[in-house]
């Protein structure tokens, strides 16, 4: 069996190892025992906040909301049941960007889901 050297692999293991680590501080940048303790965790932290991402947004757009609804005089629980009551079927980025840009807009929607409140 003939042997196996891995000078090549190994040299650009490390060499992509110590890429990703371009711009950390200290030894986590030049060495490659801590740079790759600090790229894996990097990775892991990326992976697990891709997907806390998508809460953080809708969050933020039911603050917003919520702002927008006490700004006109209703709740955001009374304000989105109204609207499904309605048939109303825009999401909460839709109505965040109009409650922040386009409050008229915004306002005549209340209004809609305020009739329907009071209908039902």
């Amino acid at each position: 069996m003939p042997r196996v050297k891995r000078g090549v692999t190994k040299h650009a293991r490390h060499k992509k190892i110590l890429k990703a680590a371009r711009g950390y501080s200290g030894a986590s940048s030049r060495s490659y025992k801590w740079a790759h303790e600090a790229v894996m965790h990097a990775w892991a932290y990326s992976y697990r906040h891709r997907r806390e991402r998508k809460g953080d947004f809708r969050r933020l757009w039911i603050i917003r909301i919520g702002a927008g609804c006490r700004e006109a005089g209703t709740t955001y629980s009374q304000f989105m049941h109204g609207l499904k009551l309605a048939g109303v079927e825009l999401d909460r980025k839709i109505l965040a960007d109009l409650a922040v840009r386009d409050t008229d807009a915004f306002n005549k929607l209340v209004a809609i889901a305020n009739e329907q409140l009071a209908a039902a």
